[in-house]
């Protein structure tokens, strides 16, 4: 009788991977403006962002089949015992099913802050307008003090007759300025014929 042939191939492959990836947007503070004298004001804020993402999972080195042996289990006089034991009569080509992974992600996350008290915005508001204000009154005072302290300190110094040179870079600062209706003269003399 001929021998029968069977192979006992009990293979158990497991491999696996896990990856967690995350996006994380952070808020941060609101956007604060700050207008001297005390006065901030938040804003409402947008926060935009893109990502990208990707991950690549590969075995190495790549062996995409393997050769799994069949052994020789004839008996062929029929006594229950194999007659060649451990002979190999062929290898077979068997798949391994190892493969690359590959993962690409793009998006974007965006969050839209806003302040829940309206009432207190639009007093910062006001609060900011009056103090910017203020910052421009106090400019134009600066501004005309300093044009009155010019025209002031040109003035008594052409009554005294002492000026810049014409011409001159220094004499710009009191081009504009006219003395009118002088009434002191200054000290002099004149020589009568006799």
């Amino acid at each position: 009788m001929g021998g029968v042939s069977a192979t006992a191939n009990p293979v158990a492959n497991s491999s696996g991977s896990v990856t967690n990836q995350a996006i994380q947007v952070l808020q941060g503070p609101y956007i604060t403006n700050t207008y001297g004298g005390g006065i901030q004001c938040q804003g409402p804020t947008l926060n935009f962002t893109p990502y990208v993402t990707g991950a690549v999972s590969a075995a190495k080195p790549y062996e995409p089949y393997f050769n799994d042996p069949v052994y020789d289990i004839s008996d062929l006089d029929e006594d229950g015992r194999i007659d060649n034991p451990g002979d190999i009569i062929f290898e077979k080509r068997t798949r391994t099913g190892q493969k690359d992974n590959y993962n690409l992600s793009v998006g974007f996350s965006a969050t839209w802050s806003r302040p829940l008290d309206r009432k207190l915005q639009d007093q910062c508001k006001e609060a900011a307008s009056t103090q910017i204000a203020l910052q421009r009154q106090l400019t134009a005072n600066k501004r005309l003090d300093f044009e009155l302290a010019r025209l002031k300190t040109c003035g008594n110094l052409m009554k005294e007759g002492i000026l810049f040179t014409p011409g001159t870079e220094m004499s710009k600062l009191c081009a504009d300025v006219t003395v009118m209706n002088k009434n002191a003269i200054a000290p002099h003399r004149h020589s009568i014929p006799q």
